[in-house]
C-alpha cells in the first residue's frame, strides 16, 4: 500500500485536492482509501452509538446511505491496519506523522514554510490558484486544472514505511522517509519492507521486525514443539494465532 498525506490549515483546499486525486487514481484502476484526522469528537453527546462505544471495542453502524466502523486505536499503526486492502491511502490531515510523504495544501507561502518538515513533495490547495509554479523548490500543482499531473507525481512518489523504528536500517522511519523524499534512499533500503521473511509475527496488525537468526530460532522452536504433537505433519505454511482475552 502506498500513502500520501495532504496537510494544511483550515480552508486550505485539502478536501478538494484529495477528491481530485482520488478520482484520477480510481479512473486508472486503483483501489483508493481515504482517512481523515479530525480535531473534534466524531460522536458527541448521549447518542446510541456513543453509549455503545463506551462499552464495546468496536461499533459497526449501518445507516440508510452508508456504513461506519467506530473504534479506538492504540496508535496510528493500529488505526491504519483497519483500512481494507487498497493500492493508495490518501490521508487528510495527520500533520504529525513522519513515515509518509506529504502534499502541502497552502493558503500562503508562510503555510508552506510552517508545514514543510522535510517530507513534502508538492504544494497544492488555495495557493496553487495564484499562478506560482514553485515554492522553496517544491512544485506548485493545481488539483483542479492539473489533477492528472498531481496524480502522476503521487503515483510515482507515494509510499508508507512500517513506522516501527526497528533500527535494522540504521535510521528511524522518520529519517528514512525524509531521505527517500530527497532521493537519497529508496524503499529497498527499508529492511522490513525489502526482506522476504520466512517467519512473520504480527501483533495487532503490526509486524514485529526480526533478524534472520531470530526468524530461524522461532521457526525451529515452533516446529520442534509441534513435531511432538499427535497429528502434526510438515507443511509449507504454519499459522499460529494467540488471542489476549
Amino acid at each position: 500500500m502506498r500513502a500520501i498525506a495532504f496537510v494544511g490549515y483550515k480552508k486550505s483546499g485539502k478536501t478538494t485536492t484529495i477528491e481530485a486525486v482520488a478520482r484520477v487514481l480510481k479512473e486508472r484502476g486503483y483501489r483508493v482509501g481515504i482517512a481523515k484526522s479530525m480535531h473534534v469528537d466524531f460522536d458527541r453527546g448521549e447518542t446510541d452509538s456513543w453509549r455503545f462505544s463506551r462499552i464495546a471495542d468496536h461499533v459497526l453502524i449501518k445507516a440508510h446511505d452508508t456504513d461506519a466502523l467506530l473504534f479506538k486505536s492504540r496508535d496510528i499503526n493500529a488505526f491504519f491496519s483497519m483500512m481494507p486492502d487498497v493500492d493508495f491511502l490518501l490521508l487528510e490531515g495527520f500533520k504529525s506523522i513522519k513515515h509518509v510523504p506529504k502534499v502541502i495544501c497552502a493558503r500562503s507561502e508562510d503555510d508552506v514554510r510552517d508545514l514543510n518538515d522535510g517530507l513534502a513533495i508538492a504544494v497544492s490547495g488555495i495557493m496553487a490558484g495564484k499562478g506560482i509554479r514553485e515554492i522553496d523548490g517544491l512544485p506548485v500543482i493545481n488539483a483542479v486544472t492539473e489533477r492528472e499531473e498531481l496524480a502522476d507525481l503521487i503515483e510515482e512518489r507515494a509510499f508508507m514505511l512500517p513506522n516501527i523504528n526497528c533500527g535494522m536500517c540504521g535510521f528511524t522511519c522518520a529519517e528514512m522517509a525524509e531521505m527517500i523524499v530527497k532521493g537519497e534512499k529508496t524503499l529497498r533500503d527499508c529492511v522490513v519492507l525489502s526482506q522476504r521473511a520466512r517467519v512473520t509475527v504480527r501483533i495487532d496488525g503490526q509486524v514485529l521486525p526480526m533478524k534472520d537468526w531470530v526468524q530461524e530460532l522461532v521457526e525451529k522452536t515452533v516446529k520442534g514443539m509441534l513435531s511432538a504433537m499427535k497429528g502434526y505433519r510438515g507443511g509449507r505454511r504454519i499459522e499460529i494465532l494467540i488471542r489476549e482475552e
